[in-house]
C-alpha cells in the first residue's frame, strides 16, 4: 500500500510539472518572438534615420546661391532642387529593401515631410525655424515615415501577428543646415587651418565691383578646374593698392601675432590661418556688436609673396573688407566690417606700380569654423559645409 501511495504522488507531481514546463516554454517563445519583432522594428528605425539624414544633407547642400555672384540673387531654383534631392536621397537609402517615398511638400507646410526654413544659428539646438523669408532659407528638415497614414505603410511584424498586431509605425526626422552669414571665425573643431587670405580690400571698391564696375578678363571653368582669358560675367578687382583715396589704403592685415612678417604672410597665403594664429587672437576673429573688428596691418603688398600668391591662382579664399584705415605703413589700423569669398585670378608684383596686380573675382567659398552673424549681412559668398544639426 505504501509503494502504491508513493507512485500516485509521483504521478501527481509529474502532472503538475508538465503543464508548468509547457507554459514556461510558451512564455519563453513569446519573449523570443517579441524580441525578434522589437529588433526588426529597431532596425527599421535605424534605416529610416539613415534615409532622413542623407536626404536632409543632400537637400541643404543645394541652398547655395550661385546666381548671387552675378548680382542676381534668388533661391527659387535652389529650393526646388533641394526638394528634388530630398526625395531622391530618401529613396536611395532603402528600409528593408524598400525605397521610402517622401512627399516634396512644395507648399512647405510645416507638418510636411520636406520642410525648408531659416535657422539664424544652426548650432543652437533650441533655435526655432523661421519660414517668413524664403530668400534666407538655409535649413532642410526631412521626415521619413513608415506609418499607416504615409505612402510607405507600417513596418511588417512577424510573430506579433499571432497576437493581432501585424504591423507597427516608425519614423525618423533629420535637419541639416548651412551657415550663410558669418560674423567671423573661430578655430575649427578639427584644428584645421582657415582659408582666409590676410589681405584687406576697401568696402567701397567691392560694392562698386558688385554694382558692375571693373574688368571681366578671366573665366573659371568649374568642370575642368581651369582658368583662361575670357569673360564669364563676373567682374574682377585688384587687391593691390591703386589709390582708393583712403589714408593708407589696401594692404595686409595681421591675423595672428602683431606685425606679421613676410614669412608669416607667405605661409598664410598658401596654408591658411593656423590654430596658433587664431590662439594669438584669443581663438576668434569675429566682428563685435557694432559689426566691426580692428586689425593691425601694413599698407601695400610685398613682392616677396608673389610666388606664394601665384601658387594659389584658381583657388578660393575669404578676404576681409574694411570701411576705413587709420595710419600708414606697418602702423595701419584697419576697421573690418565684412568677410567675402573670392577666387585668385592673376598675380603680378614686379614692374611699375601701375602694372602691379593681384586680381580676384567673387566666388563661393566653403569654410569651417564659421561664427553665425546677426541680423546684418556681414559676409558674402561664404558658406559652411553642410551638417546635421538635429
Amino acid at each position: 500500500m505504501k509503494r502504491k501511495w508513493h507512485n500516485t504522488k509521483a504521478r501527481q507531481r509529474r502532472g503538475v510539472i508538465l503543464p508548468l514546463t509547457a507554459l514556461m516554454l510558451v512564455f519563453t517563445l513569446a519573449l523570443i518572438a517579441f524580441a525578434i519583432d522589437l529588433g526588426c522594428l529597431q532596425v527599421a528605425k535605424v534605416q529610416l534615420q539613415q534615409s532622413a539624414d542623407a536626404a536632409a544633407l543632400a537637400a541643404a547642400a543645394e541652398l547655395v546661391d550661385d546666381e548671387a555672384l552675378t548680382n542676381s540673387p534668388g533661391l527659387a531654383d535652389e529650393i526646388a532642387s533641394a526638394r528634388t534631392y530630398a526625395v531622391q536621397y530618401a529613396a536611395a537609402n532603402k528600409v528593408f529593401r524598400d525605397a521610402p517615398v517622401v512627399d516634396a511638400n512644395v507648399g512647405n507646410n510645416v507638418s510636411g515631410e520636406v520642410v525648408l526654413g531659416y535657422l539664424a544659428n544652426p548650432s543652437d539646438p533650441a533655435a526655432t525655424m523661421d519660414f517668413s523669408d524664403s530668400e534666407q532659407f538655409n535649413s532642410v528638415q526631412v521626415t521619413v515615415q513608415r506609418t499607416a497614414s504615409s505612402q510607405n505603410g507600417e513596418v511588417a511584424l512577424f510573430f506579433a501577428r499571432a497576437l493581432g498586431i501585424p504591423t507597427a509605425p516608425a519614423e525618423a526626422t533629420a535637419t541639416a543646415s548651412i551657415l550663410r552669414n558669418f560674423a567671423g571665425f573661430q578655430t575649427p573643431s578639427d584644428n584645421s587651418n582657415l582659408g582666409i587670405l590676410p589681405f584687406a580690400l576697401d568696402q567701397e571698391t567691392w560694392n562698386s565691383m558688385m554694382g558692375g564696375s571693373g574688368s571681366d578678363d578671366w573665366q573659371w571653368d568649374a568642370a575642368t578646374k581651369t582658368l583662361s582669358p575670357g569673360q564669364d560675367n563676373l567682374r574682377e578687382v585688384n587687391l593691390y593698392p591703386q589709390g582708393t583715396g583712403s589714408p593708407g589704403n589696401r594692404g595686409t592685415v595681421d591675423i595672428g601675432g602683431s606685425n606679421n612678417s613676410t614669412a608669416d604672410i607667405a605661409r598664410q597665403i598658401v596654408s591658411g590661418i593656423s590654430p596658433a594664429d587664431m590662439a594669438a587672437l584669443g581663438g576668434q576673429l569675429v566682428l563685435d556688436d557694432d559689426t566691426e573688428l580692428n586689425l593691425n596691418g601694413d599698407t601695400g603688398i610685398s613682392a616677396g609673396v608673389k610666388d606664394e600668391l601665384a601658387s594659389i591662382i584658381g583657388q578660393t579664399r575669404v578676404i576681409p573688407l574694411f570701411s576705413q584705415v587709420a595710419g600708414n605703413g606697418n602702423n595701419a589700423q584697419y576697421t573690418i566690417v565684412k568677410f567675402v569669398g573670392v577666387r585668385v585670378l592673376e598675380v603680378k608684383l614686379t614692374g611699375p606700380m601701375s602694372k602691379k596686380r593681384v586680381m580676384v573675382q567673387p566666388a563661393i567659398v566653403k569654410i569651417q569654423g564659421g561664427v553665425a552673424g546677426g541680423s546684418s549681412q556681414t559676409s558674402e559668398f561664404v558658406y559652411s559645409p553642410v551638417w546635421l544639426v538635429r
